[in-house]
């Protein structure tokens, strides 16, 4: 009996400890991949996305900068390096208040700091590699092979620090035009967006839409997150590199989807295909047509005469097509054979859109999103910057803002446009040239004030004295 007993006691002992051994092997598993606790803190209340990250930023003029300041915008420390006496040549272009940062720049640098370094002087070199040495980032957008001749190389940077992520927006990828320069409305060219862009009769457009440059700025933004998510992983650091011809081709991926569709047969859905104009060899442009296949165009509204904007973009989606000849007046048109199909409707989409124009004009273009928004007709009025501006639900979310400058007053800017619930945004203004190196090299680099003095004195940090002219 007692054997049957101390038996029964052995048994339960190794059942505990089997338990307890699943247990722990429970718990560990889900704690695998090393993050942290839950936060207890309230929503919004638990520091930013990017809290603890710090940025070396080596950007100017609206590529690199765009790519930063969303960085900034989610918590990242980033740290401005410019030029002492001039720093990012946007601070004093297309000036509209004398004697202040520009809109250019002040629209593409918030949240960040600004330190002025000679990265020539021997001095300026040893702040510059204080700061490879404590940064996780450096982002640049310099003209190719710069970076180098700055004796900042691959190897170089990864001797000082392996955990550093070097992240560049260089005009094109390797190739036959790996070397050349590009600006904004060359990427458009290069990528892509100009032959497709305008009406068929004239000539290839650029858009006002900055999707070379801001464009190309974003792609980086997303490699850099990337890049320090793997760097959780792998402990060291990499190349990040985002070409603007690319970014752009990025964004004109329906327009390489139609090129291989056309090498098959016509493009349905573009209206010069129900005008009978053959298509040629390339994407045509495609004027207002929609880009997903739904036959779309801008309308005239109420006002057109006088307000340049007064139109709206209409699309004729097959499910309401119903509803959309009950607003125009044309019931017949929903079982006549010759309008009741998509199909069938294709050779008469000019004369379709002309006919819901003689509506559209009886409307303003609030008006007629009101009304074709109640029965779910997609429609878009064409907003001005003026009403952009002026919009007070953008204002509430932040997607527009109001900042104070201490040298140029209040100005709107673009807020945040990325919304996260845990991690609220806050848009600070931009930096005035050089306006925290003292504390970028007292906080960040720990330097005593020996040190900083003797760096100062140096003349690495601020510009060179201009000679007096002899009288």
């Amino acid at each position: 009996m007692a054997k049957k007993k101390a038996k029964k006691a052995t048994a339960k002992t190794a059942a505990k400890k089997s338990r307890k051994v699943v247990k722990l092997a429970a718990v560990k598993k889900p704690n695998g991949n090393g993050l942290p606790k839950a936060s207890t803190k309230p929503y919004g209340q638990a520091g930013k996305a990017l809290t603890g990250v710090r940025i070396l930023d080596f950007t100017h003029v609206q590529s690199g900068p765009t790519c930063t300041q969303l960085l900034a915008w989610l918590g990242a420390d980033v740290i401005k390096v410019e030029r002492p006496g001039v720093g990012d040549i946007t601070r004093g272009q297309l000036v509209d208040v004398k004697g202040a940062d520009s809109l250019y720049f002040t629209m593409l640098n918030h949240n960040k700091r600004s330190i002025t370094i000679d990265s020539k002087h021997p001095q300026g070199k040893r702040v510059l590699d204080g700061l490879i040495k404590v940064c996780d980032v450096l982002v640049e957008n310099f003209a190719p092979g710069a970076l180098d001749r700055m004796g900042l190389t691959w190897d170089y940077i990864h001797k000082l620090n392996p955990r550093m992520i070097v992240a560049s927006v260089k005009g094109f990828g390797p190739g036959p035009y790996e070397d050349c320069k590009v600006y904004e409305n060359v990427a458009q060219c290069a990528g892509g967006s100009a032959s497709t862009t305008g009406f068929r009769e004239g000539p290839p457009l650029v858009t006002g839409a900055q999707i070379g440059d801001s464009g190309t700025g974003l792609h980086l933004a997303l490699g850099i997150v990337s890049a320090l998510y793997q760097r959780m992983r792998t402990g060291r650091g990499q190349k990040v590199l985002a070409a603007m011809q690319d970014g752009v081709l990025n964004l004109c991926r329906v327009k390489l989807r139609d090129q291989q569709r056309i090498e098959k047969g016509p493009l349905t859905e573009y209206s010069q295909y129900g005008e009978g104009i053959p298509f040629g060899s390339s994407v045509p442009r495609a004027g207002n047509d929609s880009g997903g296949g739904q036959p779309g165009w801008i309308l005239k509204c109420k006002g057109w005469e006088t307000d340049p904007d007064a139109y709206i973009y209409f699309i004729t989606q097959a499910p309401v097509w119903q509803a959309i000849c009950d607003l125009i007046g044309e019931p017949t048109w929903k079982t006549d054979p010759e309008y009741a199909t998509p199909r069938a409707r294709l050779p008469k989409l000019k004369a379709i859109f002309a006919r819901i124009e003689q509506w559209t004009m009886t409307k303003t273009k609030f008006e007629v999103m009101e009304i074709c928004n109640k029965v779910d007709i997609p429609v878009g009025p064409i907003l001005s910057m003026k009403e952009i501006a002026e919009e007070p639900s953008l204002r509430k979310t932040g997607t527009v803002v109001e900042v104070d400058h201490p040298t140029r007053g209040k100005y709107l800017s673009v807020g945040n446009p990325i919304k996260m619930s845990d991690s609220i945004s806050e848009v600070t203004r931009s930096p005035l040239l050089g306006e925290h190196t003292d504390e970028i090299l007292k906080d960040v680099l720990k330097l005593s004030s020996k040190d900083i003095s003797e760096i100062k004195n140096s003349g690495a940090l601020s510009a060179p004295k201009k000679e007096e002219k002899a009288a």
